[in-house]
């Protein structure tokens, strides 16, 4: 940081002033706009930290035996394993929703999961595992009837379409920098100001501290209050030049054409359906550009050890999702994800390549 300052010229003010345009911006993007009112901002706070995992642990909840935390069954381990250590910590049953045969919420019997009992809906809005766009609006809706405290996880969601906190009405959301093409090590929290004010900090140290003595300390205003140590500074202004980027696209822009281009997949993956099993809604619009699949044929990892030599790019394994993957009863998955940057053309080579590559295993198999 002090290279930085000698070379470039930047004060400490001038740092300082760079990591409030950034918040800024990332606030103004989770409210899905990029002008508002000076008090729409005070209205929430936008907590800098290093990952998805981390901003969970800032939010937590007073719990008490007995109270109930719920979440989806397609969540990334980092909003399953805090849920998990608080409710063996204070006494709370974790409870999961069940999943559909199209690997979405099954939602007849909501009614007998959201209940009086709930403390907590903890909810991943885009599965990052099949691609499936979660009801968000509606059971924060029906949570906050009975009392809950709502958080979303948007890291999937926020780099692919619009998300609006203040139109999903839930209390904290949390997004992942390196999905929205920005720098790695950094993520943002929103949170509603009361609650945020009525939290005890996560972290101690410097910054966070409004006044110290020897034997107690007062904690800073919000968002520092939570922000112990020296911020990550420049990757969170890396966070908001992301944010801008993708801004001056258009939200819906990507969005639009992540539907176009799912759509066209799901089509083209038609082709292979007697070879590999798809996981996911069939409606594009209800899920991300995501396509995630299997095949008894071919370990995932050999299909992408092959994918690559052809020069396209997918994820295998299990996705940070080991028990969704067991729910859809396999331990693995082959993972093509879409982005504004992807073509049809691209959709064209993968699936030549994917029927290439069965043929490839399933004549050697022989």
């Amino acid at each position: 940081m002090l290279l930085l300052r000698k070379s470039n010229g930047l004060s400490q003010v001038e740092l300082a002033s760079a990591l409030k345009v950034s918040r800024t911006t990332v606030v103004l993007m989770k409210q899905g706009k990029r002008n508002v009112r000076a008090q729409d901002i005070e209205a929430i706070a936008s907590i800098f930290s290093c990952s998805t995992a981390s901003l969970f642990n800032e939010a937590e909840v007073q719990f008490e035996p007995g109270d109930e935390i719920i979440v989806t069954p397609m969540e990334h381990h980092s909003n399953l394993v805090p849920w998990q250590k608080v409710a063996a910590d204070k006494g709370a049953t974790l409870r999961i929703l069940p999943l559909a045969k199209d690997a979405s919420i099954d939602l007849s019997d909501i009614d007998e999961y959201i209940t009086p009992r709930t403390k907590l809906l903890a909810m991943v809005h885009m599965s990052n595992g099949v691609g499936t766009i979660n009801p968000v609006k509606e059971l924060t809706a029906k949570a906050k009837k009975m009392g809950a405290t709502v958080l979303v996880d948007a890291a999937q969601s926020a780099p692919h379409m619009p998300v609006d906190v203040i139109d999903l009405g839930c209390d904290f959301l949390a997004l992942s920098g390196h999905k929205m093409l920005g720098p790695t090590g950094i993520g943002a929290l929103y949170g509603r100001r009361e609650l945020l004010e009525e939290m005890d900090p996560f972290l101690t140290g410097g910054e966070m501290v409004l006044e110290v003595w020897y034997d107690r300390a007062t904690w800073n205003d919000l968002p520092m209050k939570f922000e112990a140590g020296t911020p990550n500074i420049a990757d969170a202004v890396g966070l908001g030049a992301a944010v801008d980027y993708l801004q001056d696209i258009g939200m819906e822009n990507i969005r639009d054409h992540e539907i176009q281009l799912t759509r066209y997949a799901l089509e083209a993956f038609k082709e292979l359906e007697e070879e590999l099993e798809m996981f996911g809604p069939s409606d594009a619009e209800k899920r991300g550009g995501i396509l995630s699949f299997h095949t008894d044929a071919v370990h995932p990892h050999d299909l992408g050890t092959f994918l690559d030599r052809d020069g396209i790019a997918v994820r295998t394994g299990h996705h940070c999702t080991m028990p969704l993957m067991r729910s859809l009863g396999v331990i693995a998955s082959t993972r093509a994800s879409f982005y504004l940057y992807n073509t049809e053309e691209e959709v064209d080579a993968l699936v030549d390549s994917l029927k290439r590559a069965l043929r490839y295993f399933t004549d050697g198999a022989k």
